[in-house]
């Protein structure tokens, strides 16, 4: 979503640029597909699985800049998978924990989800698509009885309407179908592993991914009898012959247009070493994060008066508070920062008695899952972490009290800007970032968003960003 809030400014430079420098370094590191760009076109502001991997809301915006990355990552010699297949940009559940429905009529669906794969397709032959674990009744109607004995329509992974009908003959794809992890809760939790590969083979994907756990030596036993039942559904005709053995061909091709690299194994360590450290991808990664930083809304408090001598952050853990921090010390030398964390439920701070010359407010939304994690105040707590209900109870407190006191407010968006106006009427100004991830927090250049933001809210450089999604919307 950064490169989409760059856009208007940037074209699709800065997309295929970092695409490459991505594609370069997984190379170097002896990898050659990355399942990457995500074509998903983010219209609900409640998916708590794509939001920010996805451009934006526009499909055009999402066509171009998918394209310029997936011809980045494979100018460097690495194969992409553009994904979800037809779309997973209007869910409200991820995929990984359920089996998520879309119920758009087929024209939505044409000029909505399908126009960014259509777009890429037509303008550039990707290698590979990857199937989404998603239910589209308009495009595949017909169901299943799921493990608990309920009826349910077959998500696009193992329909033959949607990756045989829809993406090869209609849509004209000649790559790789591959299919999301099936080990995902949007199958694992409705089919065993066996008939999810079978189906999905039959339905035409080329390549099953992450079919079957393995994680004990039992397990690897127990693989050679679930390969076995796969190729029993080949012997018996389950599976057509003519169609793997096309799968066959097409895969061999793809791995044909690969650079091998036959260095000895210490010169390829030495070249690794060396491109992941370049300095002008460090810069790159800057420039898009000073790009992208976007100003919903300043009410004439931003940039922050010269004159300022103190502030007060209130932070979504204690590793962001931190970073800001640090940033903040790299870009106003001198300034005194107090800073809270919000993250744990039994410790949530309360306001100041006497506030800062300003109050920063940093949220996340949608919330962090647990996969992600990190920057806790304590990890082997993390049950204690705070609901996004108990963390905009706080924010709001501690933004009427600094009100109160005569304070301006500015409300940092660290991921999505959705939740802009939930504080309609308590903030002077909103920054969006799209982005919250910390390598180290004490180290300013390691967090180029940090940084970023730091050089807008002291005047350093201006907010050049556009907001890739609607932010404005009814609140409940």
């Amino acid at each position: 979503m950064a490169l989409g809030a760059s856009e208007s400014t940037h074209g699709n430079a800065l997309a295929k640029a970092s695409a490459n420098v991505i594609g370069e370094e997984l190379r170097a590191l002896g990898f050659n597909v990355n399942f990457a760009p995500t074509l998903d076109v983010n219209v609900n502001p409640d998916n708590p699985v794509i939001n920010v991997r996805s451009y934006g809301e526009d499909p055009k915006l999402v066509a171009r800049l998918g394209l310029a990355q997936s011809q980045g990552f494979e100018q460097a010699g690495v194969l992409s998978a553009l994904k979800h297949f037809p779309g997973h940009g209007d869910t409200s559940v991820d995929s990984h924990i359920g089996l998520p429905r879309v119920e758009h009529d087929r024209q939505r669906i044409e000029n909505i989800d399908l126009l960014p794969f259509r777009y890429a397709i037509e303008q550039g032959n990707p290698a590979m698509i990857m199937t989404a674990h998603i239910q589209y009744p308009a495009l595949e109607p017909r169901t299943f009885v799921n493990k608990d004995g309920i009826s349910t329509e077959l998500p696009a992974t193992l329909s033959r309407a949607i990756l045989t009908d829809l993406l090869r003959d209609e849509m004209g794809f000649k790559g790789l179908i591959v299919t999301d992890a099936l080990d995902m809760a949007g199958i694992s939790q409705f089919f065993s592993p066996v008939e999810a590969t079978i189906q999905t083979f039959a339905a035409g994907a080329d390549i099953a991914l992450m079919p079957y756990t393995i994680r004990t030596p039992q397990d690897i036993r127990d693989f050679k009898q679930f390969l076995q039942a796969v190729a029993d559904a080949y012997t018996d005709k389950r599976l057509s012959a003519d169609e793997l053995t096309a799968s066959l061909a097409r895969i061999s091709t793809a791995k044909s247009a690969l650079r091998f690299n036959a260095n000895p194994i210490d010169a390829q360590v030495a070249n690794a070493n060396q491109i992941l450290n370049r300095q002008q991808s460090r810069l790159l990664e800057q420039n898009i994060a000073d790009a992208a930083i976007t100003m919903n809304l300043n009410k004439g408090v931003l940039p922050l008066s010269p004159a300022l001598k103190s502030l007060d952050l209130l932070m979504p853990d204690q590793q962001k508070c931190e970073a800001m921090q640090a940033a903040m010390a790299r870009t106003r030398p001198g300034l005194e920062v107090r800073c809270a964390s919000i993250a744990n439920k039994e410790k949530q701070p309360t306001p100041p008695a006497a506030f800062a010359d300003a109050l920063i407010v940093a949220d996340v939304f949608p919330a962090q899952t647990l996969a992600e994690l990190g920057g806790m105040d304590d990890l082997e707590n993390w049950r204690q972490r705070a609901s996004k209900a108990d963390q905009w109870q706080s924010i709001q407190q501690w933004m009427q009290r600094a009100k109160t006191a005569g304070k301006p407010v500015v409300l940092i968006n660290l991921r999505t800007p959705y939740q802009t106006e939930r504080f309609n009427g308590l903030v002077d100004a909103v920054l969006t970032s799209y982005d919250y991830r910390i390598r180290d927090p004490h180290i300013p250049e390691a967090n180029p968003s940090y940084l970023a933001l730091a050089k807008v809210l002291f005047g350093e450089i201006q907010a050049h960003g556009t907001s890739p999604v609607s932010w404005q919307r009814t609140q409940e």
